[in-house]
Order: C-alpha cells, then sequence, then structure tokens
C-alpha cells in the first residue's frame, strides 16, 4: 500500500521533472495553466476591442487605428480558438481524467502525449511570435486572397496553426487507444461515463477533420513563399477553395469545442442532483451522431459564396439534422435534473448556466441554417452572437464547471464555494449583456468586423461593452478564488461532491500512478454506491471491494 501523503504534485521537485514528466496528470495541469494564461491574454484583447466600440468614432481617429483594431479581433480569435476553447477540456480536463476514470496508471502513449504538450508550446510560440513581429490583421479565418497578399506575419501564425494541428490530432490518437485497450475487466462501452464518450466523438473528428486544416494552412504559407497559383486568384487561383477547406476543418472543429463540454455537463448533472443520468444510451449514441454529421454541414457557411442554390438547400437540410441529438441531450439533462436532490455548488452553477446559453446559441444557430434569413444575416453581429453563446458560453461555462468540479481532485484543495457561486452567477450576468444586445444590433444590419459603426447601433455597444467589463472582472474573480484556496484552502477529501466514477475512488491529489490496485466498477451514475460520511467530510463507498485500499488510504489522508 503507497504512502497516503504522496501524491503526483511531490513525488518529483523542479521544472525538468514537470516539463520531461510522462504522468497524464501533470501534463493535465501544465495545459490548464497554459489555457489560463492564454483565456486571460484573448480576454485582454476582447476588452480593447470593446473599448474600441464603446461609441462611434465620427469625424475623429477613434481609440486606436483602423489597422491595429484589425490586428486585435484576429489575435482574440486566434488565440481564443486555438489556444483555449479547442484544446481546454480534452487537453487539460481530458488528459487529468481519462485514466482515472479508467481505473488506468497512464494514457496508452504517455510519450506522444508529452510531444502534444510541448507542440502545444511551440505552437503558441509561433503565435506569439506573429504578435511582436508585424502582427496578424486577416480574422482567425485566414481567408484567402488577403492571407496570401498582406505584408501581417501570416507565415509565423499559419505555421502555429498547423503545429497546434498536430497537437490536437495525437491528443486524440491517445484517448482512442486509451478508451478502446485500457477500459477495466467489467466496463463495457455503455457503462462508461459520458464525459468518455464524449472525448472519444471529438477524438474522431480531430484525427480526421484537423490534417484538412492543416493541409489549407500549408498551402497558404506555399503560396505566399513560391508565388504558386493556389488562392489567390491574380495567380490562377480559386479563394473559394480556402473557404471549402477551413471550414470543412471549422465546423467540425464547433463540435471539437462543444461535444467534450456535454460530457462534462453530464458527470455534472448526474452528480449534483443525486440521480443516475437520465438517457443513458441516448446521450452517448448522440455524441456519436454529432461527431458523424459534423462533416456534412460545411456549406453553410458559404451561403452567400457563389454555390449553387441546390447545394445550399443540401446543407441547410444537414445542418438540422445536427440539432436533433443535440436537443436529444438536453431535454435528458433537464429530465435528470426533475425532481433530483440539486445541490447548488459552483460547478453545478456553471452546468445550469449552460443549459440556457447552449439553449440561445443553438436556437439562434437555426437562423442561420435557413437559407432566407442567413442571406440577411450573414457577418452581420448576430453571427458573431451566436458564436460566443455557442463557444464561449457553452464551451468555456463548461470548462469553468469541470475546473471547480475536479479542483479539490487536481490540487488537493478546496476553495470557498460561496464566492466561487457568485462569481459564476456574475459571469452569467456578464455573459449575457454582453452578447444579446448583439442579437438586435446584427438583425438591424450591424456589420461585424468593423472598426466603426453608425450612431443607431451606439446603445447595444454600449450595454456589451459594460456586459464585457463586467464578464472579465468574473472570471479574475474566479481565478482569484481557485488559486487563493492553494494557499489557504482546506484538504480535499477523495470524494467531495460523491461522484460516483473510478476518479473519485483515489486520493486527493492522486498518487503518482493513480491506483495500486483495479478500482472496482460499477454503475457510473448509481449514486447510491456512495454515502456521505461526517467523519470524512466526504463520501465513501458503501459496499467497498474487499483488498481495495480506497478506505485505508483516504482514512489516513484525511484524517
Amino acid at each position: 500500500m503507497s504512502d497516503a501523503s504522496l501524491n503526483y504534485l511531490n513525488c518529483e521537485k523542479g521544472f525538468k521533472s514537470w516539463i520531461m514528466t510522462l504522468d497524464h496528470k501533470r501534463i493535465g495541469v501544465m495545459y490548464l495553466w497554459s489555457i489560463i494564461a492564454s483565456l486571460f491574454l484573448g480576454g485582454i484583447f476582447a476588452l480593447l476591442i470593446r473599448a474600441e466600440l464603446w461609441a462611434p468614432n465620427g469625424d475623429g481617429p477613434g481609440l486606436m487605428p483602423a489597422d491595429v483594431y484589425n490586428q486585435l479581433f484576429t489575435l482574440h480569435g486566434a488565440v481564443m480558438i486555438f489556444l483555449v476553447i479547442i484544446p481546454s477540456i480534452p487537453a487539460a480536463l481530458g488528459n487529468f481524467v481519462v485514466p482515472m476514470m479508467l481505473g488506468a496508471k497512464d494514457v496508452a502513449f504517455p510519450r506522444i502525449n508529452r510531444l502534444s504538450y510541448h507542440l502545444y508550446l511551440v505552437g503558441a510560440l509561433c503565435l506569439v511570435t506573429a504578435i511582436l513581429t508585424g502582427g496578424l490583421d486577416t480574422g482567425w479565418t485566414f481567408y484567402a486572397p488577403y492571407s496570401t497578399t498582406t505584408q501581417t506575419s501570416v507565415f509565423m501564425a499559419a505555421l502555429g496553426g498547423f503545429i497546434l494541428g498536430f497537437s490536437s490530432i495525437f491528443t486524440g490518437l491517445n484517448f482512442i487507444v486509451t478508451i478502446h485497450k485500457m477500459r477495466p475487466k467489467g466496463m463495457e462501452y455503455f457503462k462508461m461515463p459520458l464525459l468518455l464518450w464524449a472525448l472519444y466523438a471529438t477524438s474522431v473528428i480531430q484525427i480526421l477533420a484537423t490534417p484538412v486544416l492543416g493541409i489549407a494552412l500549408l498551402l497558404v504559407a506555399v503560396e505566399r513563399l513560391m508565388g504558386i497559383g493556389i488562392f489567390n486568384p491574380d495567380l490562377g487561383g480559386d479563394p473559394i477553395l480556402f473557404e471549402h477547406l477551413f471550414w470543412f476543418y471549422s465546423h467540425p472543429a464547433v463540435y471539437v469545442m462543444i461535444l467534450p463540454a456535454m460530457g462534462v455537463l453530464s458527470e455534472l448533472f448526474a452528480t449534483f442532483s443525486r440521480k443516475p443520468i437520465f438517457g443513458y444510451k441516448s446521450i452517448a449514441l448522440a455524441s456519436v451522431a454529432i461527431a458523424l454529421l459534423s462533416f456534412f454541414v460545411w456549406g453553410h457557411h458559404l451561403f452567400v459564396s457563389g454555390q449553387s442554390v441546390l447545394v445550399s438547400v443540401i446543407f441547410s437540410a444537414l445542418t438540422f439534422t445536427v440539432a436533433i441529438p443535440s436537443a436529444i441531450k438536453v431535454f435528458n439533462w433537464i429530465a435528470t435534473l426533475y425532481k433530483g436532490s440539486i445541490n447548488l455548488a459552483a460547478p453545478m452553477v456553471y452546468g445550469l448556466s449552460v443549459i440556457w446559453l447552449f439553449g440561445i446559441g443553438g436556437l439562434t444557430g437555426l437562423f442561420l441554417a435557413t437559407l432566407g434569413t442567413d442571406v440577411q444575416l450573414h457577418d452581420t453581429y448576430f453571427v458573431v452572437a451566436h458564436f460566443h453563446f455557442v463557444m464561449v458560453g457553452s464551451a468555456l461555462f463548461s470548462f469553468l464547471g469541470g475546473v471547480h468540479y475536479w479542483w479539490p481532485k487536481i490540487f488537493g484543495k478546496m476553495y470557498n464555494d460561496v464566492q466561487a457561486r457568485w462569481a459564476a452567477v456574475f459571469a452569467f450576468v456578464g455573459f449575457n449583456l454582453t452578447f444579446l444586445p448583439q442579437f438586435l444590433a446584427g438583425t438591424q444590419g450591424m456589420p461585424r468586423r468593423y472598426f466603426d459603426y453608425r450612431p443607431q447601433f451606439e446603445m447595444y455597444n454600449k450595454w456589451s461593452t459594460i456586459g464585457a467589463m463586467f464578464l472579465g472582472l468574473s472570471l479574475v474573480w474566479t481565478c482569484w478564488v481557485l488559486l487563493k484556496s492553494l494557499r489557504s484552502g482546506k484538504d480535499a477529501p477523495a470524494n467531495p461532491w460523491g461522484g460516483v466514477t473510478l476518479e473519485w475512488q483515489c486520493q486527493s491529489p492522486a498518487a503518482p500512478h493513480n491506483f495500486d490496485e483495479a478500482p472496482e466498477v460499477g454503475d457510473p451514475y448509481d449514486m447510491n454506491l456512495v454515502a456521505w460520511s461526517e467523519e470524512e467530510q466526504g463520501y465513501l463507498p458503501v459496499n467497498p471491494m474487499p483488498g481495495n485500499p480506497y478506505l485505508a488510504d483516504m482514512r489516513g489522508h484525511n484524517s
């Protein structure tokens, strides 16, 4: 039996022990801090954008020159998409919890896992270099032909995106093999936690779609260096080809961001309602359905690009089909909550927020999937609001909910839950105050990406800017609450929330190799398997498996 005081955080010391580690937990933690740093960088860009849009410029110069504004919204999008939202749940939380949910000691390929993080750092360094060596003004989409002719640092940014793509592919490959080959005895596919189903489906998208974006960015770089006419019409290229290649990846990438968030929500709703998840199989299969359908809907981004009406009608119909499995998940979550013994802890507040945010984001997406309305709303602030409700509202709030949920397991400390809940509420209010007015501005014709705007849109932009400031302060408050717990928080019990999945069957923080013996596998959502212990101030198994060191280790560690 291992020493309960020894954990993955203190088993080795020094910078080298972290950067060269093969431990999935340490890699997950490094991803977590990197993503938080990127989040604040992208958030600063967002606040600068909103400050410029506080009021129309009129005849004045505004807060910043127009070219600086173009660079800011480009870098905001690139940092938030490629360095924050896409890797947030899979790379940070997924790396930490997936092997533990499987009762395994690590992922299938630890060295490839470490390489994934190193590639993430190199890709991030390329984006930072692009910022420092001329900036980037193409928009985060890198649309041709402008991306092939602008004098800004497109090559370095494209190289960064190309490298980050490999990081994403390697992470997806690792998860697929890990979930296939390292499930413990008794854990059949339909006994897996729903987070594993979501990450499995996400990994399929990462492996199949990411190479297309990598090739597109590589072709942009080649065209810039060699003058080959691929996308630039002046050289005989076709810029619409780039749009097809970009969105063939980037719309499935939407589900790389949202599917893991859905997996986190399933874990939160089951645990904090103290009920088995309603419609387990339908939620699991809905994840697979979303992943498959995501490859057939990219054309709805090109309704106004000149593609044929027939093709547009087909893509419109296919886009509507994606709403079906998404709705199945939402309805099943609500059914799970119905008559549940709901605990409004901070993770649950974030989870409940996402139902509203994803509902608004999903329903407004139907307007953009409809040919007649999309023509009117295309490239307006309606699209900006819809995108942020789905990506930031749903994906980022789910990520924050997951961070609060697994924080005691990751660092072995409990945070101030009251303050964390209030920070979550303020973030929710700030988010809605930021983006709901943008729906109204978009329906009235305010174009996105513009440096200036007509005076009739001023009220909407003022509310958006106030909301953005409110949201930014809420996120700073959240970060302060979590960081404060590392210094003065109470030691966390092994299972503070009453989760039934296997990661709660090891000490907090986890031992270097997670489990000394294979943990007992049961129904991941049978809340009767654990019961509250006043002595431990946490949950313990009702019938622990004989020889399982869980009880002894936990009581020794937390006494």
